[in-house]
């Protein structure tokens, strides 16, 4: 029996315990630090951002000439922005040229991706938990935004030999630039700004290129990484960094050994070969990423167009090296939004032919097989941004509806009868001047007069002309064609003029240059694609032989839509509180033989121990998963005869706050 004087002290444990079992108790109160990860550029063209951002992207790859032989030799700084050394520079400075002007001159790009913060923060400081956070931003480039970059002051001595990149214009024709701080480099990051705050660990989460992991992000995160590892030594802590999107960091686990190494170097001597199965990006699998695409295509539908004669391109940008697949995903994150994109486009469309929803990439350098040299050539759009290989695959392009080129995929739905095309560039969330290069891809292949919006323009997002299309794409070409005129026009342009397109101008014992005026496509009234030039002239009025007769446009990008910063914030919430799940098996392996075992391990990081595992499996065209019963990190599958099949693989952790997450390995076999 319980003396009375005993129930005061048994009400005070009473209310302990239930304080305890609040949600906002057994977390640790240090502020969390928060990076929210873009891609970066600059708000207006100016030569001095042009050079910064130049030398930027090159400061994270120590083995790439421009780094050695350009950044670390102040001589040679003039030469980043000039047209007589480097084809690099007069690329970019003319289109860019072409696509600020286009756009009225500020990128709303910055300030929408504020907004997107905005959201973020918002839902963040609203939190259940009591948690607080010190939110900010960084990007892979930060041209007008310096102390933006992850490690600023990496940038300031990359140089070395006493040198620092202070650089401004002082060699340049158009400089010393106006209001160009030679010390800009010396500043603190956000990185360093939020350990100064006294933040206990920071989380990033990315959207530089969609979600998807790159290796744009992955120097953004290694860069991060440098900053706090030299804080934690000085400091005497360790304070961990969470990359949201590949919070199992599969990247760093599977960058190849080989000291120093980057991808200029060539393919590795000691590649990792470890899975991408069981370390998922839940950014790129999240249904409501999807769901925010599948809005911006609904945004771009013609109403005057049937959803049974509609398609849907999928575009996105490769890894822009090959020898990225041995540790980039980006891939593999593509195509699972793009499914998952596809499936809610069925759901919601049910009339829609699956097969008019479809998957593309740009173009590859290629083997010229008249000199043995690879380069770039008018078949593949004069483009080198797109080697689509799956993490450690081996095979270019996706398998199946995913591996079109784009304009192999536009023509399969032309041929197809499609009246009406809408192009999603999984690749963006946020309308910049980038956007202008997927609208000119396009509209060379079918058309401007085809854009949805043709008739009454688009004087919003391009003020003065209405509309994003270059009067030929490959604006950054030469025109000397020698003693002919070069022709840009479809059709032809007449006497005092070259063929079109203009012939090889590059000798054909070199490189064929990007800037060969043979690379230029016109962009047309009705496109490319079905146009013979042997069968007769274009027409300006109609489409003529079997050029595209329908409909195009391009889907709108989220930008500042508030749901869009808080499904972002969700999921730092996530990693701040719950348990993080991925797994592995010891033998590296996605598939064994029936009889053999194999085994699985669980590695759990956050939430708060100790922890509880389930492990499941489901074969593949079952519904229910059965249950391993096996409570450990660590479970061992012993396999028989009767179970070959195909398998998903599943472990959901609990942690001893009753948090969980999950995680599933897909399509393991047993042969």
């Amino acid at each position: 029996m319980t003396s009375r004087k005993n129930i005061p002290f048994m009400f005070f444990v009473a209310l302990l315990m239930f304080f305890l079992a609040a949600p906002s108790c057994n977390i640790r109160h240090e502020p969390i630090g928060v990076l929210y990860v873009l891609h970066g550029g600059m708000d207006t063209n100016k030569s001095m951002y042009m050079w910064d951002a130049s030398v930027q992207m090159f400061t994270y790859d120590q083995n790439h000439p421009v780094y050695k032989f350009v950044i670390k030799n102040p001589a040679m700084w003039p030469a980043v922005l000039n047209p007589e050394t480097t084809e690099f520079a007069v690329r970019f400075l003319r289109k860019y040229e072409f696509t600020y002007d286009r756009i009225g001159g500020t990128d709303p790009f910055q300030e929408i991706s504020e907004k997107q913060l905005a959201a973020i923060k918002e839902e963040l400081n609203n939190n259940e938990y009591g948690l607080k956070f010190e939110v900010d931003w960084t990007s892979w480039l930060a041209a007008d935004h310096i102390d933006h970059l992850p490690f600023p002051r990496f940038f300031y001595n990359a140089p070395g030999n006493g040198n620092h990149l202070t650089y401004c214009g002082e060699g340049d024709a158009d400089g010393p630039w106006e209001n160009c701080n030679p010390e800009r480099y010396n500043v603190d990051g956000p990185v360093e700004k939020l350990l100064k705050k006294g933040v206990s660990r920071i989380i990033m989460i990315d959207m530089t290129v969609g979600g998807m992991r790159f290796y744009k992000s992955f120097d953004v995160v290694q860069m991060a990484k440098r900053v706090i590892n030299q804080w934690n030594e000085q400091h005497g802590t360790s304070i961990p960094l969470i990359w949201v999107n590949d919070y199992s960091n599969l990247m760093e686990r599977s960058y190849p050994e080989d000291e120093g190494w980057t991808s200029t170097v060539g393919p590795p001597q000691k590649d990792r070969h470890v899975l991408i199965q069981g370390s998922p990006n839940p950014i790129a699998a999240d249904p409501e990423l999807a769901a925010f695409h599948v809005k911006g295509i609904e945004a771009r539908f013609n109403p005057d167009v049937s959803d049974e004669e509609t398609g849907v391109l999928m575009f996105s940008h490769g890894l822009f090296d090959p020898n990225r697949r041995f540790f980039d995903p980006k891939i593999d994150d593509v195509i699972t939004l793009q499914k998952n994109i596809k499936t809610l486009l069925i759901e919601r469309h049910p009339t829609m032919n699956p097969e008019h929803i479809i998957g593309g990439f740009g173009g590859v350098k290629q083997l010229n097989s008249l000199n043995g040299i690879v380069e770039v050539n008018r078949e593949m759009r004069g483009e080198n941004l797109a080697h689509s290989y799956y993490h450690e695959g081996e095979t270019e392009l996706p398998e199946d509806e995913w591996g079109y080129r784009y304009w192999e995929a536009l023509e399969y739905l032309k041929n197809r009868g499609v009246k009406h095309i809408v192009v999603d560039f999984t690749n963006y969330v946020t309308f910049s001047v980038l956007v202008l290069e997927v609208y000119n891809q396009i509209s060379k292949e079918i058309g401007v007069k085809t854009w949805l919006k043709y008739s009454d323009g688009d004087f919003d997002r391009y003020p003065v002309y209405g509309n994003p299309f270059a009067d030929y794409w490959g604006n950054w070409a030469n025109t000397d064609c020698g003693m002919q005129k070069c022709c840009f026009t479809m059709g032809g342009c007449g006497e005092g003029y070259t063929d079109y397109p203009p012939p090889r101008q590059g000798p054909l014992d070199k490189a064929l240059s990007d800037l060969d005026p043979s690379l230029v496509y016109d962009n047309s009234d009705y496109g490319h694609l079905g146009y013979n030039p042997a069968l007769g002239p274009p027409d300006s009025t109609r489409p003529v032989q079997e050029q595209y007769s329908g409909t195009w446009d391009v889907f709108a990008t989220i930008d500042d839509n508030p749901l869009f910063g808080k499904m972002l914030a969700q999921h730092v919430l996530n990693a701040a509180i719950n348990p993080l799940v991925y797994i592995t098996n010891k033998e590296v392996k996605n598939s064994i033989t029936a009889g053999e075992g194999i085994v699985w391990q669980a590695h759990v990081s956050g939430g708060k121990p100790p922890y509880r595992y389930e492990w499941s499996i489901k074969k593949q065209g079952t519904t229910d998963w059965r249950p391993m019963k096996k409570n450990r990190a660590t479970w061992t599958w012993e396999t028989g005869k009767q179970d070959t099949g195909s398998y998903n693989i599943r472990c959901k952790v609990h942690d001893s706050m009753s948090r969980s997450n999950e995680v599933v390995w897909e399509g393991f076999n047993v042969l």
